[in-house]
């Protein structure tokens, strides 16, 4: 690394992005360490594009509206999204419930219609497409057609284990992703069900590890071949499981009975690329990852607060996208980018944003998880290999080497006090005065 140029960005609860130059030092014992070995392939950074985003967005006039939208996609823009999810009919941030069929006993699938997703996600997803030509998408459904569960609801409930309904299912599947080409939008992944075991008020559907691996071997897979469709079926996602609940004989829910039950039979393994995981399945990634590393595996929904945006939560979120690196994660995937103002869902509850946008004032608030995402997804590419440290700081750092061999390296103080950071990398030592409760970003060019 010897010449390189050295880059320094911090933020502080008080000042958010400050450019500052770390001291070149050699008489100082390094506390972190690059060790040379290298972990997964990045594969991206994004967030969901849900109705209620897009919604908020169109508050704003054309020039902030562009402001937003440039800072989360353009490819020189501030977070530089490459990788982002969409729902498949009604997720828990949309306005109300729908699915693309709400036609009984339409097993043929004759009344599947995205129209619904022409007035708000479609165009969002394009306005990303405007910025990244090259972005990706996966899709995953909240809840199937509520005619196709039992009881016929919308939330709760489960999938009708009926051999007409999981075949009408599976070309649902079909039918989405050909609609969405359609619309030159090219769905990369499905993933078959948000939350498997999400039993919630809002769209939701519970599924057993059984069930998965009957569906995607006997149904999805095969849907998939029959119709040529080169998109990929994913494992997820999985929130699953809770600590407690490995520890109670009457309902144990180990990750084995979802990724390692569906993965273990070669049948269902062989149309499976990755799995995804959130929120409890924050537990159970780094078993899996040990147990399949030639799979893939994404972080798919960002645990997302109170709607209070604090910068505590922001700690706590950085500290979720370290863990998920460290345990096998090729990307990480915000939940909702934009918001109004608490982040509060059609069902009843708030959760934090990006950003903000006030629908009476129409004033744009970056928040403090904004800059968390930022100090990750602006300098980490596509393709950057992640690298070992060794150190003190450690538990509070992430290193990346980029295609282009620049390196990355992410490190948080969570401390109330200053911090002295002293790196080392290619020979060289430098020394940062890391300030209290910051996010730092050094890059090696």
């Amino acid at each position: 690394m010897n010449g390189k140029k050295v880059l320094w960005r911090e933020s502080t609860r008080a000042n958010y992005w400050q450019e500052n130059e770390p001291v070149e030092t050699s008489d100082k014992q390094s506390n972190l360490v690059l060790t040379g070995e290298k972990g997964r392939v990045v594969e991206g950074f994004g967030s969901c594009f849900n109705e209620l985003g897009m919604y908020a967005i169109k508050h704003l006039t054309e020039d902030d509206r562009k402001r937003v939208l440039d800072s989360l996609f353009a490819i020189d823009g501030d977070c530089q999204f490459t990788l982002c999810r969409l729902p498949i009919g009604a997720s828990d941030y949309a306005l109300e419930w729908y699915s693309h069929n709400e036609t009984d006993h339409d097993y043929e699938m004759e009344h599947f219609s995205i129209e619904r997703d022409q007035k708000y996600l479609i165009p969002y997803i394009r306005e990303a497409q405007k910025r990244n030509p090259d972005m990706k998408f996966f899709a995953s459904p909240w809840s199937p057609p509520t005619w196709l569960k039992f009881p016929k609801a919308y939330n709760y409930g489960t999938l009708r284990w009926e051999k007409k309904v999981l075949e009408a299912y599976a070309f649902y599947f079909v039918k989405f992703v050909q609609a969405y080409e359609k619309e030159g939008i090219k769905i990369s992944q499905i993933h078959i069900q948000n939350e498997v075991m999400a039993d919630q008020k809002f769209p939701s559907c519970k599924w057993t590890g059984e069930q998965l691996q009957e569906f995607i071997r006997d149904y999805l897979g095969p849907a998939f071949e029959k119709h040529n469709l080169d998109t990929e079926i994913w494992l997820g996602t999985i929130n699953a499981p809770e600590p407690w609940q490995e520890l109670m004989t009457d309902t144990t829910s180990d990750y084995d009975v979802y990724a390692g039950l569906v993965l273990s039979d070669p049948d269902a393994y062989k149309y499976i690329s990755g799995v995804g995981y959130q929120w409890a399945g924050k537990h159970a990634i780094q078993r899996t990852a040990e147990s399949y590393p030639e799979l893939r595996y994404l972080q798919t929904e960002n645990e997302c607060g109170n709607g209070k945006n604090t910068w505590e939560y922001a700690h706590y979120v950085s500290n979720l996208f370290r863990h998920y690196f460290i345990n096998g994660a090729n990307g990480y995937v915000y939940w909702n980018a934009v918001l109004e103002p608490k982040g509060r869902s059609t069902w009843g509850w708030e959760q934090n944003s990006m950003i903000t946008v006030d629908p009476d004032t129409k004033n744009i608030t970056f928040n403090p998880e904004f800059y968390v995402v930022k100090h990750y997804s602006h300098f980490v590419k596509n393709g950057a290999v992640r690298i070992e440290t060794q150190g003190h700081l450690t538990a509070h750092a992430l290193a990346f080497q980029n295609p282009d061999e620049s390196i990355v390296v992410i490190v948080n103080n969570p401390l109330k006090k200053q911090r002295e950071l002293v790196f080392e990398s290619g020979g060289k030592s430098y020394q940062l005065d890391l300030k209290p409760e910051s996010f730092n970003t050094i890059v090696l060019k």
